[in-house]
């Protein structure tokens, strides 16, 4: 199964009696300022859950793994999640 947005919004509405456009605004809203610190190169850390980041990735050669021939694979930045240790355990505990 598969959580999505529009979960998250539904949950939101139960739990707090928001409206369906009001609770979809609020994940909206999170995500997107969750979105433009990554860009702004800032971390996001959410307290008992983890911490997003971006990294940058040099460029380095690699493998087609069709053909086996080298190729060069350029250099990005890529997002990163590092989830904390009490978010780990629940999920181990959990399995």
């Amino acid at each position: 199964m598969t959580t999505t947005r529009v979960d998250l919004a539904d949950a939101l509405r139960d739990r707090f009696g928001l409206t369906g456009a009001d609770a979809y605004k609020m994940i909206d809203i999170i995500f997107d300022e969750i979105g433009q610190s990554l860009v702004h190169g800032e971390e996001v850390k959410i307290s008992g859950f983890g911490t997003f980041k971006i990294l940058s990735k040099p460029a380095r050669i690699g493998r087609n793994p069709k053909t086996g021939v080298p190729a060069v694979i350029s250099a990005r930045r890529v997002a990163s999640f590092r989830p904390c240790v009490s978010f780990r355990k629940i999920v181990s505990d959990n399995k």
